[in-house]
């Protein structure tokens, strides 16, 4: 087992990794770039190294100085958390080269999935369907307009190394395409360091639904179910659930099984190894086409330990220290179901516009099935330069109704004051009568920014 682990991130994800460290007695060295002196992962880790000024291409981005600093502080591993650099391959391979654990997937892993679109050739000869779509990476907008033309419009432009919604642009014609691809390109050399991006046809209401996976360097591979997301503002998740209201649902038996099962030959197929998404998007006639892997843990991680009680970042560290899995397929099982809130500073009557700030006043909802992932406090400064999220609160139930009612509770006794967030938001969902019924798609949250909906949900905010 490690002795030492440091965390290259920041904000809640670095608490969460911190905490699970801390659960296995391996002490901590926390990164931090100067405008997150104060941050909360800075203060619970038994190191802490800052490692450039604020923007992250000073700090977080900077393979350098990340290294640097783990041989100064003499860890024996990395774990990326995720964004920034947990999805780069050539940092993988510098740690390995240094004698450092990647805690994360091996860079044969990284770079049998290198980008999206490499990954979408790696599901076709697992014979698992795709959009239709580009053969590669589009480097001319007249390359762009000729693949649209050939599948069909509307197309998605995706960045090959996105996420978070970023480096994607939805086109409905040739002259959004244009924009789009022009925009997409500029948005994912900012955020990820490459601007590459591919073409594929964009299918039109459909439900996202992902399946966790985890793999061992023996070449054991199961998966523990599936998280659907399909709340999402821009291509971004507001609000995730599992199990899946879909897949619940008589009409689509055994869809889950499929699923499961596409996802587990995807992961041998790029030898893959640690804690990993296989994404996919379901029509609603139930076919289901493969998105990409986030070779990462993902932001609504939670919800998956609350219903299989497996500590996923636990996992990861132990995979990475090289034990085995000690759970097979037939081992996991499902109990209940939990729902995760995104809350984010940001405006969301107001295109959703980041609101960084000083938190005046911080209350966070408890109580029986509340769960709270959070770097949050009163008196902290959000800054301007990174995610605008808050925090993430979850709750469990023996059923989903169970759930949605905790998460109604919760979300009226959180408290923030100081920065305008997303609560009130979250609230209007989870009393949406179609949320309640479980009918939903990727449009949901645009469909519910419309018109008089809007007008209700702004007086009740």
């Amino acid at each position: 087992m490690f002795e030492k682990v440091l965390v290259a991130n920041r904000g809640e994800i670095a608490v969460r990794i911190i905490r699970a460290c801390k659960e296995l007695n391996i002490r901590t060295v926390a990164v931090y770039s100067e405008s997150d002196a104060n941050s909360m992962h800075v203060q619970i880790a038994d190191e802490a190294i800052c490692i450039g000024k604020a923007a992250a291409s000073d700090s977080y981005l900077r393979i350098d100085r990340l290294i640097s600093a783990a041989e100064i502080a003499d860890v024996d591993a990395i774990h990326p958390g995720y964004g920034f650099l947990s999805e780069n391959a050539h940092f993988a391979d510098v740690c390995e080269s240094c004698n450092i654990r990647f805690i994360g997937p091996s860079s044969r892993a990284m770079n049998a999935l290198e980008d999206k679109a490499v990954s979408r050739n790696l599901a076709k000869k697992a014979g698992v369907k795709t959009p239709p779509g580009s053969e590669g990476i589009v480097d001319k907008e007249q390359d762009a307009v000729a693949v649209a033309k050939r599948i069909g419009y509307p197309v998605m432009i995706k960045a090959v190394a996105g996420g978070g919604g970023r480096g994607m642009r939805i086109a409905h014609n040739d002259i959004s395409l244009v924009k789009g691809y022009h925009t997409a390109r500029t948005e994912a050399e900012k955020a990820f360091g490459n601007s590459a991006v591919y073409i594929e046809k964009f299918i039109e209401n459909p439900h996202h639904i992902e399946f966790q996976i985890l793999g061992d360097s023996r070449g054991k591979i199961i998966h523990l179910g599936e998280r659907d997301c399909s709340v999402q503002r821009r291509n971004q998740k507001v609000v995730e659930e599992t199990p899946s209201p879909m897949l619940e649902n008589p009409k689509f038996k055994g869809l889950r099984k499929d699923m499961g099962k596409a996802a587990i030959r995807i992961a041998e197929a790029a030898h893959y190894t640690n804690a990993g998404t296989v994404e996919f998007v379901v029509d609603d006639k139930g076919n289901f086409y493969f998105l990409e892997v986030n070779k990462r843990i993902q932001v609504e991680h939670p919800i998956t330990e609350e219903v299989t009680g497996v500590d996923l970042v636990r996992e990861q560290i132990l995979i990475a220290s090289g034990e085995p899995l000690k759970i097979s397929q037939s081992d996991v099982t499902f109990k209940g179901h939990s729902i995760e809130c995104r809350i984010n500073a940001e405006d969301p009557f107001d295109e959703f516009r980041p609101s960084p700030g000083r938190i005046e006043m911080y209350y966070q909802p408890g109580g029986r099935g509340v769960r709270v992932d959070t770097h949050a406090y009163a008196g902290y400064t959000i800054p301007s330069h990174y995610d605008s999220m808050i925090g993430k609160l979850i709750t469990y139930g023996k059923d989903r109704r169970e759930a949605m009612d905790k998460m109604s509770r919760a979300l009226s006794e959180y408290m923030i004051t100081g920065v305008k967030t997303t609560i009130s938001f979250q609230q209007a969902i989870l009393q949406d009568p179609n949320f309640r019924r479980g009918v939903y798609s990727t449009s949901f949250v645009e469909q519910l920014l419309s018109g008089a909906r809007r007008e209700l949900i702004e007086e009740k905010a």
